[in-house]
């Protein structure tokens, strides 16, 4: 990790700062993917993001070079002001504290407006086309596949069911629970591809002008576009009705055009947020119980509850629901 004292320098370098002018330098709580943020502010109403990655991370390298692809596709994303690839270093535009979550308590209309914005930003992503992408200039990490989805479910049941539920489950429901998501990774895989952001919750949609603006994208890869939707929508840092849920949905549903009727639209929805919500509940257990952040596990009911929901909709997922009922059993003890 950069000292202060050269992140500093970096950033006075970068915008031409003398050393006369006082610069604050504030960090950002810990995030879950091996960066560090920093908000640097001076003469008043100046500020700037810095952002310090771990290499080690191979995603963190792509942030820069993906930010830059997305403006030009027209995704709102924050300005680069500068990368340092061998400092590992990036300054980018301050867009502010505002984010979907911070407004998860504001009345359904006002929510509902930033989230068919952010759902039309979404379907702009989800409707760039593969090969107009410019591959040689711009790494993504590994497209979704069998592998992928393999990960994501081990990464669920080591971290989560083992670590944090302790449930070491009988051969018997463990192979009838594997021939179940093996089974949605296969519907997943039939899935339309397209670019998604792959962690398009709540936090990582900044609100700035009443606009919204995508964070966090160094993940983005080649895969379904109903994991985004399930990302965004099944999200445990947020609540929605019922009806809500449904009525965002639908909209992206009318804006998408799909080949799909609503009812096929809507299962592979839910068949996408399971395997989502898996691999949010196997974060939350290895950031909080290994990496020490323990406030990812504040969200482990509402993530917990929303798999539940996800597989009741589904409806193809009896050992996963039964396995479900048996952790929030377990977590309440």
């Amino acid at each position: 990790m950069k000292s202060r004292h050269e992140m500093i320098a970096f950033a006075r370098e970068t915008l031409g700062l003398l050393p006369s002018v006082d610069v604050a330098f504030i960090p950002f709580s810990g995030r879950g993917s091996e960066r560090g943020y920093f908000r640097l502010k001076w003469t008043g109403e100046y500020s700037a993001i810095l952002m310090h990655y771990n290499p080690g991370r191979i995603e963190n390298t792509y942030f820069a070079d993906i930010a830059s692809f997305l403006r030009e596709i027209e995704i709102p994303v924050p300005d680069i002001i500068r990368h340092d690839a061998t400092e590992c270093l990036i300054l980018m535009q301050d867009l502010g504290d505002t984010d979907l979550c911070s407004l998860r308590r504001e009345p359904w209309e006002i929510r509902k407006a930033h989230y068919r914005r952010t759902l039309a930003v979404a379907h702009r992503l989800h409707s760039f086309s593969a090969q107009l992408f410019p591959s040689s200039r711009v790494q993504l990490t590994e497209p979704f596949g069998p592998a992928l989805y393999q990960w994501e479910r081990d990464y669920f049941k080591n971290h989560f069911l083992r670590h944090l539920c302790g449930i070491e489950m009988e051969p018997e429901p463990r192979q009838t629970l594997e021939l179940e998501l093996t089974r949605l990774s296969g519907r997943l895989e039939s899935n339309k591809r397209s670019l998604v952001h792959r962690d398009l919750q709540s936090q990582n949609v900044l609100i700035c002008k009443g606009a919204p603006f995508l964070i966090d994208f160094q993940g983005m890869r080649f895969g379904t576009p109903f994991y985004d939707l399930g990302s965004l929508l099944c999200d445990p840092y947020a609540s929605f009705s019922e009806t809500e849920r449904e009525e965002l949905l639908y909209y992206y549903y009318d804006l998408s055009k799909q080949n799909l009727d609503w009812d096929s639209f809507r299962n592979a929805f839910w068949e996408a947020s399971v395997q989502r919500l898996l691999q949010a509940l196997g974060a939350y257990a290895f950031l909080g119980l290994t990496k020490g952040l323990e406030n990812y596990l504040i969200h482990v009911p509402a993530g917990l509850r929303n798999l539940g929901i996800a597989a009741q909709n589904a409806g193809s997922f009896p050992r996963l629901r039964e396995l479900c009922a048996k952790c929030e059993r377990t977590l309440a003890r």
